[in-house]
């Protein structure tokens, strides 16, 4: 945790229950001046719901959300005014231009029209979207889209944004322009609460991580240490006919841990030269080396089994 003076949003303690299922389960964590905090979990594993608690649209059963000096929900309004926050799927006003997309929406905040009008033109300037000011959201792409929706999570210059995967469903080229923007934010001294389920995603934008799972926080910390203290430093991969029946010889020639997922085998070793000279007496194999990432630690602590929407 970051020290108490650090802190611009805290939650402690945090439960939520749906009749059996109880979906977050003393969850606690806080998220200082100028970090992006990543959250990170399978489906049904709470993130949602935690991010529906922090915004004050779902009451907890129990904790406190603690954010910039007041207290959720005897303070929420004060909060909320204070927050940017772009959810999972858009929300814009298809009658609307972007440009009026950005003025009604500026208006909940209790802002002038000649206050939000000012901010405008920086607004699309900053999505990407001047030529667009007078495009309805059906005449832009889904890039366009998102990016429309983080400028007005903007319009009330919030001190902390909270995303809730905002790049699902974009294109590659799409994701990198998302994240130019949001790294912006956080050079100009935004905090961001960010949901995703992009592992290079989060690696690339989070000073922190919390891993989720059946509503607790099951790891926390910085990416590059979450991977050094859970897995071997290097991945082998390995596919192709008769892979699983090489499976064993392979181990017998070092210390490594193996994964089998589908027609795939994943090797994580402290010695991959070792390994790499055992599978080179089968050339019908193909091997990929690489060093272990983040989704090699979700896979690790969460498993790889699908899981279903809930």
């Amino acid at each position: 945790m970051s020290p108490a003076s650090q802190e611009l949003f805290r939650v402690s303690n945090l439960h939520k229950r749906y009749g059996d299922a109880e979906v977050v389960r003393d969850l606690s964590f806080s998220i200082a001046p100028g970090e992006c905090l990543g959250v990170i979990g399978p489906n049904g594993a709470g993130k949602t719901t935690t991010i529906r608690m922090c915004l004050g649209l779902t009451e907890p059963d129990q904790g406190q959300i603690e954010a910039m000096g007041f207290v959720m929900p005897h303070d929420v309004r004060a909060i909320k005014a204070r927050l940017g926050v772009v959810t999972q799927m858009d929300t814009l006003d298809p009658d609307f231009s972007c440009s009026e997309n950005l003025l009604v929406y500026g208006r909940y905040f209790g802002l002038k029209d000649s206050e939000i009008r000012a901010r405008i033109p920086a607004l699309l300037e900053f999505a990407s979207l001047t030529s667009k000011a007078n495009a309805k959201p059906g005449e832009l792409s889904g890039g366009m889209k998102r990016r429309l929706s983080l400028a007005r999570a903007l319009v009330n210059d919030p001190q902390l944004l909270l995303l809730d995967e905002p790049t699902t469903g974009l294109d590659p080229q799409a994701r990198h322009l998302m994240w130019e923007r949001l790294q912006l934010l956080l050079q100009q001294g935004k905090s961001i609460l960010l949901t995703t389920h992009f592992m290079d995603e989060a690696e690339r934008l989070c000073s922190r991580l919390l891993v989720l799972d059946h509503g607790r926080k099951i790891a926390e910390g910085r990416p590059r240490d979450l991977i050094a203290q859970h897995l071997e430093p290097d991945v082998v991969e390995v596919f192709g006919n008769g892979a699983q029946a090489l499976a064993e010889h392979a181990l017998r020639a070092n210390a490594s841990r193996l994964e089998i997922s589908g027609e795939t085998l994943f090797f994580y070793t402290h010695q991959a030269p070792a390994l790499l000279q055992a599978l080179s007496v089968f050339p019908q194999l193909r091997v990929l080396h690489r060093p272990a990432n983040l989704e090699d630690l979700f896979l690790k602590l969460t498993g790889r089994q699908i899981r279903e929407d809930a």
